[in-house]
């Protein structure tokens, strides 16, 4: 029985350290456009993954749209996730665990462009208290072109992004499951939850 175990551990840690290669033309502008292609075990395992979809036969496509009256809330005490953002130790292990992901990642003719507004300019600002710096450190970098703006108006999502990726799963898995273990996440999150409570 051991043996068994032991043996299928050994097989899922041998297949998540065959690298993947990820090329991806993604788009999405209230819908999303554009096809992943995945590659395993040095290109002999390939899976293309179309994710355009049809617009609806609804006429409001074609109408421009109009903004809504927005209903606010009356902000909650407790269990408010951008209380994470506002602790330092916190900030930085996120921050450090972007930077290791994207060393991990191995970019090839990669560009990105994400607009990003949560419609109300305080949870926007706290959001890009986290999204500034990291903006600033990948629009520096040389291995690809990434720009990420904030919208303090308005809520939306941009996202428009071309590329190629190639990466270890098991690097990956063990970088996040290090971050999740992390003294200053594992106290934000014990700390986000008493104040729930």
């Amino acid at each position: 029985m051991l043996t068994g175990v032991a043996l299928f551990l050994l097989l899922l840690v041998a297949l998540l350290a065959i690298p993947v290669t990820l090329t991806f033309r993604l788009a999405w502008q209230q819908t999303l456009r554009g096809q992943v292609q995945l590659g395993w075990a040095f290109g002999l395992l390939r899976v293309r993954i179309p994710l355009s979809k049809t617009a609806s036969a609804s006429s409001a496509g074609d109408k421009p749209l109009q903004k809504k009256a927005r209903h606010r809330e009356p902000p909650r005490k407790g269990g408010n996730p951008f209380r994470l953002m506002r602790q330092k130790p916190f900030r930085r292990r996120i921050i450090r665990f972007v930077g290791e992901l994207w060393r991990a990642l191995h970019k090839q003719d990669v560009r990105l462009r994400l607009r990003v507004g949560l419609g109300d300019p305080a949870d926007t600002g706290q959001l890009w208290a986290i999204m500034g710096p990291l903006a600033g450190v990948l629009a520096n970098t040389r291995e690809a072109s990434i720009t990420i703006e904030p919208d303090f108006m308005d809520a939306l999502f941009e996202f428009d992004g071309s590329g190629r990726i190639r990466f270890v799963p098991l690097q990956l898995l063990w970088l996040t499951l290090a971050m999740l273990l992390s003294p200053p996440v594992r106290q934000g999150m014990m700390q986000m939850r008493r104040t729930a409570s």
